[in-house]
């Protein structure tokens, strides 16, 4: 007997609804009825279904797998089914938070943000702020201090990064000033900072951090808009080992410090400049004999920048470069010592890694250590949530002196993008720990919130003269902990009425105290700052 025609793909259990049931056209993949909260989706008259049931979570591979079951197919790989995968996926997986976007009004405003860029608004920024504040606690406690850079240079100081490079010919927002100077947005953090290690010769060795914005005009995907913003470290001169060590491992312990656990080290070694130069020769010859079944686009390359064949995601390409020459074997011996001793340092900090010798990162100023950070949680095409590597000549380039340097950038979308996927650094909802409550003008409400506020509480009020009811509504509504109310009657006897909203039922949640005492009992009642949360 022939399979049914359609396909009901049944997800049991969400966190969003009861329940979800998706009728597919088994030969396309499209989406033909759906129904939640329990209700059979309906079946078109005359058609016969089979049935396959997903029990929750749902998640990318489980419909992947009901699509290979249902559909009969080796995997949702025509667009129909790519289509559907994102339709279940983004209808039907468990809402544990908020999501990270902000939210969007359909009938827009006259002007949105520009394509691939968008806003970050309360309370998700809350969740960017806390990332930031970790960020800066891990750089700090290794020394590393904040530089802030212009988010425009001179074009050539980001033509340094590679002039065949996609970054560079197709991706950099350029542009001619008023004075016809030829300017170009910040596609990346490194080449910046080591513009201002050359222009000020701070002492060495310097080691800094960075939060800011970068610019490419790309195609917009998952976690890298045309503006995305990156955390990163840089540290010049020192060609220690030690030091890559070091700047890795900050890299790991933020990561962990999140929560993120399905994350993978990758790591290689690009060699001496001279290492670099005989095996570009190699790959270059090697490359050559197979130009015919490379992609197209890749084959153009392989004149002169035959390394960045390797870093190609087309398919073709992929299974040609597989069995590519590998820079590992071509490395001197003072290359060789210095990846040993990196990959020790690693080994004794208890840091695992994977030896990849096709990672070559996409810049040209990498030399010796390069790595990356890869999440498995996240599709492959947008997994990489940390890279960076050593760049040995690149200060000499932008005319300093011949100085060694190292350093990480690190996507905050895309690190948040994996965090979601792996349910942990959750946003924090309620930041207000004292709402205060004047039904007598509002002007003791200002002086109360001015003054908890002095004293590190955070406090807020309500404003245009509410009622009592709609400002503890207020009150219910953003998190506070504790309300203190101050009425005609408290404001006649110099007493605040303190009521904790989440007092355990049966106790007394309400009390009244002398105005000059709030400060004190709230502190008791809040209880110490944990330091955990801006410094774990």
């Amino acid at each position: 007997m022939s399979p049914a025609k359609l396909i009901v793909i049944r997800a049991v259990g969400c966190a969003s609804v009861a329940g979800a049931e998706v009728v597919v056209d088994r030969p396309t993949g499209e989406v033909v009825t759906t129904a939640l909260d329990g209700a059979p989706a309906p079946v078109p008259a005359g058609s016969g279904a089979d049935e396959h049931a997903l029990a929750r979570p749902i998640t990318d591979n489980a419909i992947a797998r009901a699509l290979r079951v249902g559909c009969g197919a080796t995997g949702p790989t025509v667009p129909g089914r790519r289509g559907l995968l994102r339709h279940l996926t983004n209808r039907f997986r468990p809402i544990r938070r908020a999501p990270v976007t902000s939210a969007v009004v359909t009938n827009g405003p006259t002007f949105d943000a520009p394509i691939g860029t968008r806003d970050v608004l309360p309370p998700e920024s809350a969740r960017w702020e806390a990332l930031i504040a970790r960020f800066t606690a891990h750089a700090g406690r290794a020394g590393y201090g904040l530089v802030q850079s212009p988010m425009f240079e001179d074009i050539g100081v980001f033509r340094r990064v590679g002039e065949g490079t996609d970054v560079v010919t197709k991706e950099m927002y350029d542009f001619f000033d008023k004075g016809d100077r030829h300017l170009a947005l910040r596609p990346e953090g490194t080449a910046s900072i080591v513009r201002a290690f050359v222009q000020h010769r701070p002492v060495t060795p310097w080691k800094v951090f960075y939060a800011a914005p970068s610019f490419r005009y790309e195609r917009p995907q998952a976690g890298r808009l045309r503006q995305h913003h990156q955390l990163g470290v840089e540290a010049l001169g020192s060609d220690d080992p030690d030091l890559d060590v070091e700047v890795i491992a900050l890299g790991w312990d933020h990561l962990a410090s999140l929560g993120l656990q399905q994350v993978r080290l990758l790591i290689n070694s690009m060699g001496t400049r001279s290492d670099r130069a005989s095996y570009v020769a190699t790959l270059r010859s090697w490359l050559d004999e197979r130009r015919d079944t490379l992609d197209p686009a890749d084959a153009a390359k392989v004149d002169d920048h035959p390394m960045r064949v390797l870093d190609s995601k087309r398919s073709a390409t992929r299974a040609v470069v597989v069995d590519a020459p590998r820079i590992t074997d071509s490395l001197s011996a003072e290359a060789s010592d210095h990846f040993a001793r990196v990959l020790g340092g690693l080994d004794a900090l208890g840091i695992p890694y994977e030896r990849t010798p096709t990672l070559v990162r996409g810049l040209d100023y990498y030399t010796h250590t390069t790595f990356e950070i890869v999440s498995d949680a996240l599709d492959a095409a947008q997994s990489t949530i940390l890279g960076g590597g050593r760049y040995d000549g690149l200060v000499a380039e932008m005319g300093g002196p011949d100085t060694p340097g190292i350093g990480f950038g690190s996507g905050i979308e895309r690190v948040l993008l994996a965090c979601d996927a792996e349910d942990v650094f959750p946003l924090d909802r309620h930041p207000i720990e004292v709402f205060v409550v004047d039904t007598t003008g509002g002007a003791e409400a200002t002086l109360i919130t001015t003054e908890l506020r002095r004293a590190g509480i955070a406090a807020d009020r309500a404003f245009d003269g509410r009622s009592m009811r709609a400002q503890m509504k207020v009150a219910d509504r953003c998190g506070a902990r504790i309300a203190a109310i101050v009425g005609p009657a408290e404001a006649a006897d110099d007493m605040i009425s303190v009521r904790d909203l989440r007092a355990a039922e049966g106790s007394e949640p309400q009390s009244r105290i002398r105005r000059a005492d709030l400060t004190a009992r709230l502190r008791a009642m809040l209880g110490p700052d944990d330091p955990a949360k801006d410094s774990a």
